[in-house]
């Protein structure tokens, strides 16, 4: 089997479990999403702004930007709106004044704590349903992709929540 052929199908097999994951708790966190009334963008904002385990952090508008692949007057947008709705805030860079960074409110890290819970929820519903065995080797594929440092981060920032 060639090598492309052979991504195809792992990708294929990754896609069935996110959708399968994404859709077994009936539809519950799109549900969530849709009633906190946000965009998809402004969504993916909250839950950067919101970081893992504490790890929150002040963005420039440019760099969410960057980080989302939009431009910076789409994300200028889609920030005032999280401003307005008090899920964020604008506030002054330390290191230069003159420099005005995104940061997210007690609000928002609410909202980003209930998305995260019904997220989880839902995959340990559908991890429940798994027998000794599937559960073992599920473990054993995640386990060997926690040498990459991203997920690695985010297992350890999940881990370290109250949803683990």
């Amino acid at each position: 089997m060639n090598t492309t052929i052979e991504a195809t199908d792992t990708a294929a097999r990754v896609g069935a479990l996110l959708h399968h994951l994404f859709l077994y708790d009936r539809g519950n966190q799109l549900r969530v999403l849709e009633e906190t009334g946000l965009s998809m963008t402004q969504c993916k904002v909250l839950l950067e702004l919101g970081g893992l385990g504490g790890d929150a952090r002040a963005w420039q508008v440019s760099d969410l930007a960057e980080l989302f692949g939009v431009s910076v007057p789409s994300m200028s947008r889609a920030v005032d709106s999280l401003v307005k709705a008090k899920l964020a805030t604008r506030v002054e860079d330390p290191d230069d004044r003159r420099v005005r960074r995104v940061k997210i409110t007690a609000k928002g890290k609410d909202l980003v704590a209930k998305l995260v819970t019904v997220r989880m929820t839902g995959i340990e519903a559908f991890v429940a349903t798994l027998g000794a065995a599937q559960r073992r080797k599920l473990d054993a594929a995640v386990e060997a992709l926690l040498d990459r440092e991203d997920l690695a981060q985010t297992y350890e920032a999940l881990k370290g929540s109250d949803r683990a």
